[in-house]
């Protein structure tokens, strides 16, 4: 699977196939439906199968104080796509030029004359265009005059009826619920990065961490959870924080994680943690003694659910 990082890096090769648009974060099993149905389409038409995402996500960049927590990173993200038989993802940057084309200009421009697109999958909710304008009635519209196809694909509900959504994983993640998470997501949740230097501040309470700066967007996930790290061919578990660090202080989140029975230089290096259990908020502590003594906690519960498994 190949990334596109923007129209002009579109080759004839991309063209002629069957596109889905969408944030897609987290990948759910909603997603998961339609690039089923965009992979079929292909393989039916014989023509490459792509999906078009956005980055930053759309409301991130209207609103990016008060947009929701990201589900999957880029990086991440890509990933996830990838196993799902697509002969590429193209990620066009969410700007100004971008938010200020109109419907039609974006379906002219963008699918007809960028992409030549011959079959078209959106969700039921897909709007687009400068200030929503544009929705499956006008794709339909416009597919017909131009000669592409236009498919609405229907909600996936999950077992009690309530649609999957990233929205609805993020509220099951905000309770703690991960069961329920993953059940809708299809796989766990990992996040990935690149290890730097911090503070030290864990290493000198007995627990030395690895440091992942989460640059750029906000993370769906806040607390303390059980977690696993692949490194060297080995599963390694351990208990992580991702958050702000409010008894020091914190502003940007940071994915901190203090793998048990490891003690080999993870510096610069790219990890894949995978969130398995959530064990608490994260909460400021009275100083640095009550944090000790909370980690100690934390890291005792993480041990015992890998007991438990």
């Amino acid at each position: 699977m190949e990334l596109v990082r923007g129209i002009h890096n579109i080759q004839a090769r991309h063209k002629f196939g069957v596109l889905t648009i969408g944030n897609f974060d987290g990948v759910h099993m909603g997603h998961q439906a339609i690039l089923a149905r965009v992979k079929a389409l292909a393989e039916q038409y014989q023509s490459p199968a792509g999906i078009m995402i956005f980055e930053p996500q759309p409301r991130e960049f209207f609103a990016p104080n008060d947009a929701p927590g990201r589900l999957s990173r880029l990086r991440d993200k890509v990933a996830l796509l990838s196993k799902y038989g697509v002969d590429y993802v193209l990620c066009m940057p969410f700007n100004a030029r971008l938010r200020n084309l109109d419907a039609n200009a974006f379906c002219q421009q963008v699918l007809h004359d960028g992409l030549a697109v011959k079959h078209l999958v959106v969700g039921d909710d897909f709007r687009f265009g400068c200030d929503r304008q544009g929705n499956f009635d006008y794709l339909e519209n416009f597919g017909a005059q131009h000669g592409f196809d236009v498919e609405n694909t229907s909600s996936i509900l999950n077992g009690e009826g309530s649609r999957i959504s990233s929205s609805l994983v993020r509220q099951h993640l905000n309770q703690g619920d991960m069961v329920s998470a993953e059940a809708m997501l299809g796989h766990p949740i990992t996040l990935g990065g690149r290890v730097v230097s911090g503070q030290q501040l864990a290493r000198r309470l007995g627990f030395p961490t690895a440091n992942i700066f989460l640059k750029g967007v906000a993370p769906a996930l806040s607390g303390v959870y059980a977690v696993t790290v692949p490194i060297d061919g080995q599963e390694c578990s351990g208990v992580a924080n991702i958050g702000v660090r409010p008894t020091v202080d914190g502003k940007t989140p940071i994915l901190e994680v203090h793998l048990f029975n490891y003690s080999g230089d993870l510096y610069t290096r790219y990890l894949e943690v995978t969130f398995r259990h959530f064990i608490r908020p994260e909460r400021k502590m009275s100083g640095l003694e009550e944090l000790e003594k909370q980690i100690q906690c934390d890291k005792e519960e993480a041990l015992r659910f890998f007991s438990n498994q």
